[in-house]
């Protein structure tokens, strides 16, 4: 199953970006990050089985074990393409919400697009670190 990044905003050569691709670089399953401008750009068409996943501050909390569990989940239910979606300042219009497959909340606290961008690069290797019963999440 690839994991796909879609966010507003470009990252540069930063930090940021550093650590975004240092984990990135850890998933042993495919993945792809697409920029797109602040406002406009054309969002890639998703193929048939994709999952989407809205960045929303409204959105579910989920621990790293249950978003392993979701993530899982749909690899085993043939999901070709989970795609995360981190959008602009102003996040998502209510349109975009309810087409999502799942809005996730990585907490009550607002985050500057770029750490949210490195947070979600970071639950993504953990989630597949779970999932190969890998030592490198520690829960309890």
């Amino acid at each position: 199953m690839l994991l796909h990044v879609v966010a507003r905003g470009r990252i540069g050569r930063s930090p940021e970006a550093e650590l975004v691709d240092r984990y990135l670089k850890r998933i042993a399953w495919p993945t792809k990050v697409t920029e797109l401008p602040d406002s406009g750009g054309r969002i890639p068409d998703a193929p048939p089985q994709t999952r989407r996943v809205l960045l929303d501050e409204r959105g579910e909390v989920m621990g790293s074990l249950a978003f392993a569990q979701l993530v899982g989940r749909w690899r085993d239910d043939g999901v070709r393409e989970a795609r995360f979606m981190l959008g602009a300042a102003d996040g998502f219009d209510d349109a975009a919400r309810a087409e999502a497959d799942l809005l996730l909340s990585f907490g009550r606290a607002t985050w500057p697009h770029l750490l949210a961008r490195a947070m979600l690069a970071e639950q993504l290797f953990r989630a597949t670190a779970i999932l190969a019963n890998h030592p490198y999440h520690r829960e309890g």
